[in-house]
């Protein structure tokens, strides 16, 4: 494991400082991040706002900028309307005009309080934009979970109604300029997946590299036996619309292929407007603990359809050991595919192989085995951007 020899002092600068709940894949990753960039003996300081009625989990080393719940999903009309008057007003894109509530002075005021810093770790393009004036007057890493201008593509043709395409259409536009412009201004660029590299135009410049994620502390314990309650099991963030049309296709295109009675449960937040005419799919909401319900399925459908970046829920399976069906999209990123995961992006094919592993006994695999090789992939990652930077404090005069 490479070290930098001297303790580097590192803001994170991300939309939502963790809380030791994290409810989605972008906490989660979050999480996995800081652990390894303190794993190299960086202090990291972490800057961002705290979602209502939580209290950060390290406060001795975070900076609140305020209560802010950024969920476009959960927000009222009021509220969504907030949001776009200021996106039209400042020309931000509508995800990063959320968190636009503060002034770049208080802003820079806030961040201060840190102390002196090395340089950024930029956490995702929305929090990025939203305070990009204030954020290049030292070294900085871009992390790009996703290349979000493909992902707003990709919502555009998928929206329904001309209103919520043009808004689409219009955050696709300013995210890929910004985008571009935060890899040319970063010194080392961070990505979850290879295609991205080149997406965001960084993979030849020999300052970017692909980001391995785990999305623990520790291996996962062996499963041994365990009695399952559902046939299958899908857990996610239904309201992300990436997500949603991932969905959307397993329900039109997969159930309708699978046995009557293969009994399929879905946790997460789901959309008001989703429903399913299939009696074997029951939607669960929010449940307790991921790996407790995930745990009780026979098998995992792996069910995206496209978006950019790394599926955290793949990453959970294979990291438990569980039999998964998935589609290409779903393992995109990842170079280690266990032999207990199917891929295809044929739906009949895919309700065949959901039956057919979760009819096999003694189906689960060494969940370890992958863990420990993401885990030494994403250190070996993470030491080679905070090498990049600590030779460029070396370099600049003091």
């Amino acid at each position: 494991m490479i070290k930098i020899g001297t303790l580097m002092h590192l803001a994170f600068v991300t939309s939502l400082v963790p809380d030791g709940a994290p409810s989605t894949g972008y906490e989660i990753a979050n999480a996995a991040i800081i652990d390894a960039l303190r794993r190299q003996d960086v202090r990291v300081s972490v800057v961002g706002f705290v979602r209502p009625g939580k209290q950060p989990l390290d406060p001795g080393n975070t900076i609140v900028l305020g209560a802010l719940d950024p969920t476009t999903d959960d927000a009222t009309l009021a509220l969504k309307i907030r949001w776009l008057i200021r996106s039209l007003k400042t020309g931000l894109p509508f995800s990063s005009a959320k968190l636009k509530t503060l002034p770049d002075s208080a802003f820079e005021a806030a961040l201060a309080q840190a102390g002196e810093v090395d340089g950024y770790v930029l956490n995702a393009v929305q929090m990025s934009a939203a305070f990009e004036a204030s954020l290049f007057d030292r070294p900085a890493i871009y992390l790009a979970h996703n290349v979000e201008h493909l992902s707003a593509t990709e919502n555009a043709r998928s929206a329904k109604g001309m209103i919520r395409r043009a808004l689409y259409a219009r955050e696709a536009r300013l995210l890929k300029i910004i985008e571009r412009r935060l890899c040319k201004k970063a010194r080392f660029v961070f990505t979850l997946a290879e295609p991205d590299r080149q997406a965001l135009g960084v993979a030849n410049s020999g300052r970017s590299s692909v980001l391995p994620l785990v999305t623990r502390k520790h291996a996962a314990p062996a499963l041994n036996r365990r009695a399952t309650k559902y046939d299958a099991g899908l857990i996610g963030t239904w309201t992300w619309q990436p997500n949603r049309v991932g969905l959307d296709w397993f329900l039109r295109e997969v159930v309708p292929h699978l046995d009557p009675d293969f009994r399929i449960a879905v946790a997460g937040s789901v959309p008001r407007d989703l429903t399913t005419g299939h009696a074997n799919v029951e939607f669960l909401g929010r449940v307790e603990c991921a790996d407790s319900f995930v745990r009780t399925a026979g098998v995992i459908p792996l069910i995206s359809r496209g978006g950019t970046g790394v599926q955290l829920k793949t990453i959970e399976t294979f990291e438990l050991g569980l039999p998964a069906v998935a589609t290409r999209s779903a393992v995109r990123g990842i170079s280690m595919i266990p032999d207990n995961c199917v891929v295809t992006n044929e739906p009949a094919k895919f309700a065949r192989a959901m039956e057919t592993l979760c009819r096999c006994k003694n189906n689960e695999a060494d969940g370890s085995v992958f863990f420990s090789s993401q885990l030494a992939s994403l250190d070996k990652a993470i030491a080679t951007g905070v090498h990049a930077l600590g030779r460029i404090r070396e370099a600049e005069p003091a």
